[in-house]
Protein backbone atom coordinates (compact mmCIF):
# COMPACT_ATOMS: atom_id res chain seq x y z
CA UNK A 1 0.00 0.00 0.00
CA UNK A 2 1.34 3.49 -1.05
CA UNK A 3 2.00 6.30 1.19
CA UNK A 4 -0.42 9.46 1.04
CA UNK A 5 1.56 12.85 1.66
CA UNK A 6 0.26 14.54 4.37
CA UNK A 7 -1.32 17.98 2.96
CA UNK A 8 -3.16 20.85 4.89
CA UNK A 9 -6.46 21.11 5.04
CA UNK A 10 -7.48 23.78 2.31
CA UNK A 11 -8.59 27.29 3.78
CA UNK A 12 -12.47 27.80 4.25
CA UNK A 13 -13.37 30.37 1.80
CA UNK A 14 -14.87 33.34 3.86
CA UNK A 15 -18.09 33.83 3.37
CA UNK A 16 -19.56 37.41 2.85
CA UNK A 17 -21.83 37.68 5.94
CA UNK A 18 -18.80 36.83 8.10
CA UNK A 19 -17.09 39.96 7.54
CA UNK A 20 -17.53 42.81 9.41
CA UNK A 21 -17.00 46.93 8.27
CA UNK A 22 -13.51 47.97 10.10
CA UNK A 23 -12.34 44.27 10.74
CA UNK A 24 -8.86 43.85 11.58
CA UNK A 25 -7.08 40.52 8.84
CA UNK A 26 -4.82 38.90 11.08
CA UNK A 27 -1.36 40.27 10.81
CA UNK A 28 1.09 38.55 8.73
CA UNK A 29 5.10 38.75 8.65
CA UNK A 30 7.01 37.51 5.44
CA UNK A 31 10.78 37.00 5.68
CA UNK A 32 13.02 37.94 2.48
CA UNK A 33 16.54 37.05 2.38
CA UNK A 34 19.09 37.10 -0.65
CA UNK A 35 18.48 33.72 -1.87
CA UNK A 36 14.69 34.29 -1.82
CA UNK A 37 15.43 37.00 -3.93
CA UNK A 38 17.60 35.37 -6.02
CA UNK A 39 14.43 32.66 -6.68
CA UNK A 40 12.07 35.72 -7.51
CA UNK A 41 14.26 36.88 -10.38
CA UNK A 42 14.82 34.02 -11.65
CA UNK A 43 10.86 32.94 -11.44
CA UNK A 44 9.92 36.66 -12.63
CA UNK A 45 12.57 37.17 -14.69
CA UNK A 46 13.76 40.56 -13.49
CA UNK A 47 17.30 39.82 -12.70
CA UNK A 48 17.62 43.87 -12.22
CA UNK A 49 21.25 43.78 -10.31
CA UNK A 50 20.29 46.08 -7.54
CA UNK A 51 17.88 42.90 -6.17
CA UNK A 52 20.89 40.60 -5.93
CA UNK A 53 24.45 42.68 -6.32
CA UNK A 54 25.75 44.28 -3.30
CA UNK A 55 28.63 46.31 -4.50
CA UNK A 56 26.13 47.23 -7.55
CA UNK A 57 23.14 48.35 -5.46
CA UNK A 58 25.52 50.62 -3.39
CA UNK A 59 27.44 51.70 -6.24
CA UNK A 60 23.86 52.98 -7.68
CA UNK A 61 22.89 55.04 -4.76
CA UNK A 62 20.92 52.56 -2.76
CA UNK A 63 21.86 51.54 0.56
CA UNK A 64 21.98 47.70 0.00
CA UNK A 65 19.95 45.35 -2.38
CA UNK A 66 16.33 45.62 -2.50
CA UNK A 67 13.30 42.91 -2.62
CA UNK A 68 11.44 43.60 -6.12
CA UNK A 69 8.43 46.02 -6.14
CA UNK A 70 6.34 43.08 -7.42
CA UNK A 71 7.95 40.87 -4.75
CA UNK A 72 6.45 43.24 -1.97
CA UNK A 73 3.16 43.48 -3.29
CA UNK A 74 2.73 40.20 -4.12
CA UNK A 75 3.60 39.26 -0.24
CA UNK A 76 1.86 41.88 1.18
CA UNK A 77 -1.94 40.70 -0.78
CA UNK A 78 -1.09 37.12 0.91
CA UNK A 79 -2.82 38.49 3.66
CA UNK A 80 -6.06 38.60 1.77
CA UNK A 81 -5.76 35.60 -0.17
CA UNK A 82 -4.95 33.95 3.20
CA UNK A 83 -7.86 35.73 4.97
CA UNK A 84 -10.99 35.19 2.06
CA UNK A 85 -9.62 31.41 1.34
CA UNK A 86 -9.24 31.43 -2.34
CA UNK A 87 -6.69 33.98 -4.09
CA UNK A 88 -9.56 34.07 -7.69
CA UNK A 89 -11.56 35.95 -5.21
CA UNK A 90 -9.20 38.73 -5.50
CA UNK A 91 -10.77 40.84 -8.14
CA UNK A 92 -8.42 44.13 -8.11
CA UNK A 93 -5.56 44.93 -6.49
CA UNK A 94 -3.14 47.92 -6.32
CA UNK A 95 -0.64 49.89 -4.51
CA UNK A 96 1.37 52.33 -4.55
CA UNK A 97 5.58 51.91 -4.02
CA UNK A 98 6.67 54.23 -1.05
CA UNK A 99 10.26 53.46 -0.32
CA UNK A 100 12.12 49.99 -0.93
CA UNK A 101 12.88 47.35 1.13
CA UNK A 102 15.95 47.11 2.10
CA UNK A 103 17.35 43.12 2.44
CA UNK A 104 20.95 43.19 3.95
CA UNK A 105 23.01 39.67 3.57
CA UNK A 106 23.23 38.87 7.31
CA UNK A 107 19.91 39.47 8.38
CA UNK A 108 17.30 39.78 5.37
CA UNK A 109 14.28 41.63 6.32
CA UNK A 110 10.82 41.52 7.43
CA UNK A 111 7.86 42.91 5.53
CA UNK A 112 5.10 43.45 8.19
CA UNK A 113 1.04 43.10 6.95
CA UNK A 114 -1.79 44.07 8.48
CA UNK A 115 -5.09 45.33 6.64
CA UNK A 116 -8.58 46.51 7.94
CA UNK A 117 -11.40 46.46 6.33
CA UNK A 118 -12.76 49.26 4.16
CA UNK A 119 -15.75 48.69 3.02
CA UNK A 120 -18.65 45.95 2.31
CA UNK A 121 -20.98 46.43 -0.74
CA UNK A 122 -24.15 43.50 0.33
CA UNK A 123 -25.38 44.26 -3.18
CA UNK A 124 -22.02 43.14 -4.98
CA UNK A 125 -20.68 41.27 -1.95
CA UNK A 126 -17.33 42.98 -3.15
CA UNK A 127 -15.25 43.74 0.42
CA UNK A 128 -12.69 46.13 0.10
CA UNK A 129 -9.25 45.86 2.04
CA UNK A 130 -6.98 48.33 3.18
CA UNK A 131 -3.51 47.10 3.68
CA UNK A 132 -0.32 48.83 5.20
CA UNK A 133 3.48 47.37 4.52
CA UNK A 134 6.03 48.18 6.55
CA UNK A 135 9.94 46.66 7.34
CA UNK A 136 12.25 48.01 9.88
CA UNK A 137 9.23 50.68 11.07
CA UNK A 138 8.96 51.95 7.65
CA UNK A 139 5.67 52.00 5.49
CA UNK A 140 6.79 50.51 2.23
CA UNK A 141 3.70 50.86 0.41
CA UNK A 142 0.66 53.19 0.08
CA UNK A 143 -2.82 53.01 -1.04
CA UNK A 144 -2.35 49.57 -0.74
CA UNK A 145 -6.50 48.40 -1.88
CA UNK A 146 -7.72 44.56 -2.40
CA UNK A 147 -11.07 43.82 -3.70
CA UNK A 148 -12.29 40.16 -3.15
CA UNK A 149 -15.81 38.93 -4.08
CA UNK A 150 -17.58 36.92 -1.78
CA UNK A 151 -20.37 34.54 -1.75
Amino acid sequence: MGTQANTPAPAAVRSFSDVTLGEALPPLTVHVDRARLVQYAGASLDRNRIHWDEPFAKQVGLPDVIAHGMFTMGAAVTLVTDWVGDAGRVVEYGVRFTRPVVVPYDTGADIEVSAIVKSADPETKRVTVELTATTAGEKVLGRALAVAVLD
